[in-house]
């Protein structure tokens, strides 16, 4: 029983952590585990059945099958663990150590002059001589055609081809049989060149994009923070030079006794408290969710992330025709919503919609591919920070509300719907109205003004 849920367990882990992968970490173990399964493939068909022949040739026969099939497993381990750095070296992000070719080398001519033996002492018949002779290449093929150029690979292929064949030829092989081995060698070689160079290539097209996307959000964040600076530079440069001045000047003044000094400092007041709701003012918009903004930024991600985003409603009275709270709030709602469209389950599907009611705002995010992984949106922690329990918090501080689920009986579809009242928030306590739904600001230095 034990042995059975440990079983599972490692099932479930997989499984995990298969989702856990993104679209193109999935392709990339898809196509590593492809060229190693294409090792072992050929090892137990065309590099195994063929030595049964030799259990009727007597001991010499059956010691050279045998001492060719360990040579042929430990040929393909050494693959497998090749295929890894060498992937590293086509895509340039670490080079293959040349120590590590030494031996599949030494194998490789050991796997040769063991084939030779073979038909030499007719270990081996006619079909299954072309069978072992198209295994023969393989396992050392896959990785080395990733550390070479292609020019490079086909010449050297060529000379072992002729090396196979001559010594073939010079322990008597017929010619028919020759042909048919050269021919297996053009065959061989050319499977491999196109099964692993291409799928590589292509890989690492799609992860130089990849980090290509990636620099592009970098230097998109590093362009807001110089917005951001710009900003404030423009808020308080001005500001802070005509306090300098006026604050020089207050200090003559009251040095010589002159009362204009008072009103210089009540200028300096004033302009700093001007100053403090211009930074606020700064802080504030950059912090809220646009919802116009969320919508194309949501839409753009998913679409560069595969994923088909159909907004619906969002040209219409719904969102723009909406108070700044309300689209505010529901501009969160859709950031939310959209980054754990990318983070939980498998979609190709996303649908936006926007609609409005007589006295409300409805938005509706729904997404397929969530049957086999968490909901959407995010565990309810109760932080009041991230996932569900943050957007209700947002929604509750306008009247409004959040719910998430399957869409009726299938587990498949999943869809967030947010309510938003369009009557504005009522006043908080002190007369003044309730902030709009965003995160807490971090405690300011800047004293609030009174």
């Amino acid at each position: 029983m034990k042995g059975l849920r440990g079983v599972i367990g490692r099932v479930t882990g997989w499984r995990r952590g298969w989702h856990e992968r993104s679209k193109l970490q999935r392709i990339d173990l898809y196509t590593r585990v492809t060229l190693c399964s294409i090792t072992w493939f050929f090892a137990v068909s065309w590099g195994l059945l063929p030595l049964g022949d030799a259990l009727d040739e007597g001991p010499t026969a059956i010691t050279l099958a045998g001492a060719f099939l360990a040579a042929n497993v430990a040929q393909s381990v050494l693959s497998n663990r090749n295929v890894g750095p060498a992937f590293d070296d086509y895509r340039r992000t670490a080079p293959f150590p040349p120590g590590r070719l030494r031996l599949p080398v030494a194998l490789q001519v050991v796997m040769t002059g063991l084939l030779v033996a073979l038909a030499a002492v007719g270990g081996v018949r006619d079909e299954g001589l072309v069978l072992l002779v198209l295994d023969l290449p393989v396992a050392f093929g896959i990785p080395y055609v990733l550390l070479v150029p292609v020019r490079t690979f086909l010449l050297r292929s060529a000379v072992f081809a002729a090396t196979v064949v001559g010594l073939l030829a010079a322990v008597g092989v017929p010619g028919g049989l020759l042909f048919g081995a050269f021919v297996s060698l053009v065959v061989v070689v050319l499977l491999v060149l196109v099964s692993a160079r291409p799928s590589v290539w292509s890989l690492s097209v799609m992860w130089q994009a990849e980090e290509a996307r990636d620099m592009q959000a970098r230097l998109a964040v590093a362009e807001e923070r110089l917005r951001f600076g710009r900003d404030m530079h423009d808020v308080l440069g001005r500001n802070l030079s005509v306090i300098a001045l006026k604050s020089e000047l207050a200090v003559e003044l009251a040095q010589r006794g002159n009362p204009a000094a008072m009103d210089q400092m009540v200028e300096v007041q004033r302009i700093a408290r001007a100053s403090q709701q211009e930074v606020r003012d700064v802080v504030r918009g950059y912090r809220e969710a646009d919802l116009p903004t969320e919508l194309m930024g949501a839409q753009g991600v998913l679409r560069a992330a595969g994923i088909t985003c159909t907004v619906e409603g969002a040209d219409g009275p719904a969102g723009i025709g909406a108070p700044a709270a309300v689209q505010a709030a529901l501009g969160w709602v859709v950031r939310e919503t959209a980054t754990n469209v990318l983070r939980h389950g498998d979609p190709r599907h996303c649908w936006i919609r926007l609609a409005r009611t007589r006295d409300a705002v409805v938005l509706e995010v729904e997404n397929d591919g969530a049957g086999a992984t968490r909901p959407l949106g995010g565990t309810d922690d109760g932080g009041g920070g991230s996932g569900l329990a943050g957007l209700r918090v947002r929604l509750g501080a306008l009247g409004g509300s959040l719910t998430a689920g399957a869409v009726g009986n299938d587990d498949d579809l999943f869809r967030v719907t947010a309510t938003v009242p369009l009557t504005a928030p009522r006043p908080a306590a002190g007369g003044r109205p309730a902030p709009p739904p965003g995160p807490s600001p971090a405690p300011s230095a800047l004293p609030e003004e009174r």
